[in-house]
């Protein structure tokens, strides 16, 4: 279902197009914490955040003369959002850190109805059941039963350090085999308003 356009922002975009910078405060005042929120959440780095959220807004006051938005404002915001998170990700700017967050998340109740969530859950577990006996078990352990590093040494009398290095592994492979049009399609999934 598409968002309509709120009276008040339909207000706030005449005045930004008339280059109105009040409008472009307001603006930003009501959004910009949700978007960079939205950004972090996935990117887990404040400064690249912070950048994509600004330039966002560069670009919507640059742009102000031929910007048309047919859906609400705040779709319009995430949307350009989301793109800038992607194209970090496609860059390959983004840390190694955002693919194993993703995975996490993916382990997640959230959308356990959908079928494109349990299409990638699918794929995660295929890579996950190539992986060595010892290796699998830990990953799961700690994705599936939500264990410590700790709770999972105990559990299977061996270091914390060699739980580290199964992880690594895991992760590693998960993340050569299922490559960056994965992280999208996880982080397109995720983002739903």
């Amino acid at each position: 279902m598409t968002e309509k356009i709120a009276t008040g922002d339909i207000q706030l975009i005449e005045q930004l197009k008339l280059g109105d910078d009040c409008a472009l405060t307001a603006i930003y005042k009501k959004y910009w914490q949700q978007l960079y929120l939205s950004a972090y959440h996935v990117l887990k780095d404040k400064q690249a955040c912070e950048d994509i959220i600004q330039e966002l807004f560069i670009k919507l006051w640059h742009n102000r003369n031929s910007i048309e938005i047919t859906v609400s404002l705040k779709a319009y915001l995430y949307a350009a959002t989301r793109y800038e998170v992607y194209r970090q990700i496609r860059a390959g700017a983004a840390t190694s850190d955002v693919f194993d967050t993703l995975v996490n998340l993916l382990q997640t109740p959230a959308g356990q109805n959908d079928i494109e969530y349990k299409e990638l859950l699918l794929q995660v577990g295929d890579v996950v059941g190539t992986l060595p006996q010892k290796c699998r078990e830990v990953y799961k352990l700690s994705r599936e039963e939500h264990l410590s590093h700790k709770q999972i040494a105990s559990r299977l009398n061996i270091s914390t350090k060699t739980v580290e290095n199964h992880l690594t592994k895991a992760l590693r492979q998960l993340r050569t085999s299922l490559g960056t049009f994965f992280l999208l399609e996880v982080v397109f999934l995720l983002w739903r308003d």
